[in-house]
C-alpha cells in the first residue's frame, strides 16, 4: 500500500512535465518568429498576429506568453543582463584577472545575443520611436550599469583598474561607447561584429587600466 502514493505521484508528474516542455517550446517558437519579423520588417510594423501566424500558434495564445510585443524586447534585452550577472559571478569567484571579464563582456557577449544587423537595427529604432520599449530600455541600461560596477569595483580592489575614476562613471563610460558601436555596426557592418568590438576594446583598454602597477603589468603579461 505504501508503494501507491510514489506510483500516482510519478504518474501525475509526467503529463506536468511534456506540458512544461510544450510552453517553453511555444514560447521560444513565438519569441523567434518575432525577432525575424522585426529584422524583416522593422518592430513597429510587425503586428500580434503576424508573429503568431509566422510561429503557427493561435493569436490569443501570444497573450499566454508576452503581454505585449514590446515585452519581446525585454527578453531580448534581458539577455545582456544575464550575462553581466554571470560575469560578476565569475569575477567574484575567479582569481585570475578580473579585467578578463570585462574583456569576454564588452567584445563577446553582445555578439552571442545577435549579429544580426537588421534585428539590431529594428530594436533601436523602436526604441527611439516608441516610448514604452524606450522606458524599457532605460530600467535594463541601468540594471546592467549597476551590476557592471560591481565588477569594476572588484577590478579597482585588485588593482587592475584606475581607481581615480568612480566605478559607476568607467561603467557608464563603458556601457555607452559599446552600445553606440554596435549601433553604428548594425547601420554600417562593414566587418564582423567581433572583430569592431575588439577593436575599439583595444583602444578602450588603457584608459581603463591608468597607471598600473608594476605587479598589475606583470599579471597582465603573463595573461596573455
Amino acid at each position: 500500500m505504501a508503494t501507491q502514493p510514489r506510483q500516482l505521484h510519478q504518474i501525475q508528474r509526467r503529463p506536468t512535465g511534456r506540458r512544461e516542455r510544450h510552453r517553453k517550446e511555444t514560447r521560444e517558437r513565438l519569441y523567434q518568429a518575432a525577432l525575424d519579423l522585426f529584422a524583416e520588417r522593422g518592430f513597429l510594423r510587425t503586428t500580434v498576429e503576424d508573429i503568431t501566424e509566422a510561429a503557427d500558434v493561435g493569436k490569443g495564445t501570444f497573450f499566454n506568453y508576452f503581454p505585449t510585443k514590446e515585452h519581446i524586447l525585454a527578453e531580448f534585452g534581458g539577455a545582456y543582463l544575464e550575462a553581466v550577472q554571470k560575469g560578476l559571478e565569475e569575477a567574484r569567484e575567479t582569481k585570475g584577472p578580473i579585467f578578463d571579464v570585462l574583456h569576454n563582456l564588452a567584445t563577446n557577449s553582445i555578439r552571442q545575443i545577435n549579429e544580426n544587423e537588421a534585428l539590431i537595427r529594428a530594436i533601436y529604432a523602436a526604441h527611439a520611436s516608441c516610448e514604452s520599449v524606450r522606458g524599457e530600455l532605460q530600467h535594463r541600461v541601468q540594471a546592467c550599469r549597476k551590476v557592471l560596477a560591481e565588477i569594476i569595483k572588484l577590478a579597482q580592489s585588485r588593482g587592475e583598474v584606475r581607481r581615480d575614476v568612480p566605478a559607476a562613471d568607467l561603467a557608464r563610460l563603458m556601457q555607452g561607447i559599446m552600445m553606440g558601436v554596435t549601433m553604428g555596426w548594425s547601420i554600417y557592418p562593414s566587418a564582423a561584429l567581433r572583430k569592431v568590438l575588439e577593436e575599439t576594446w583595444t583602444l578602450m583598454e588603457p584608459g581603463f587600466r591608468g597607471a598600473a602597477s608594476p605587479a598589475t603589468a606583470g599579471r597582465r603579461r603573463r595573461s596573455k
